[in-house]
């Protein structure tokens, strides 16, 4: 038998959950499919991203990028574009993406990317 890895859902601290929700759902388009006193999980078309509210942890915090492909991301930044901000892009990444970058209410670096085709590759 081999064992096979499924899926990976980071598990993000919430400084308010309802907010969270609330905004994953409104300007991404996320729906909320599980939700406990301090604890959510939001999907979106196989994406899947879990919030929890640990007060002991203290103000959420991430080093990391949360990094999300998507099919048409001309699309996406129109549709969302006048109720985020943001952090870079989109434009044309030298390693043949096409990328830009919002931050949720907590702060959260969200990265979304589209492979350019090879022969728009800038190199």
């Amino acid at each position: 038998m081999t064992l096979r890895l499924r899926s990976l859902a980071p598990m993000l601290q919430s400084g308010d959950l309802q907010r969270t929700i609330d905004w994953y759902e409104s300007v991404l388009g996320f729906r909320c499919i599980g939700r406990e006193d301090a604890w959510c999980r939001l999907e979106r078309d196989g994406v899947m991203l879990m919030f929890m509210r640990n007060d002991h942890m203290g103000e959420p915090h991430a080093t990391a990028t949360q990094y999300i492909y998507v099919d048409d991301l001309p699309a996406l930044w129109d549709a969302i574009k006048d109720r985020v901000t943001a952090e870079w892009g989109p434009e044309e990444m030298r390693y043949g993406m096409m990328e830009f970058a919002i931050k949720d209410p907590d702060g959260y670096l969200l990265s979304f990317g589209e492979e350019l085709e090879k022969d728009d590759k800038p190199y």
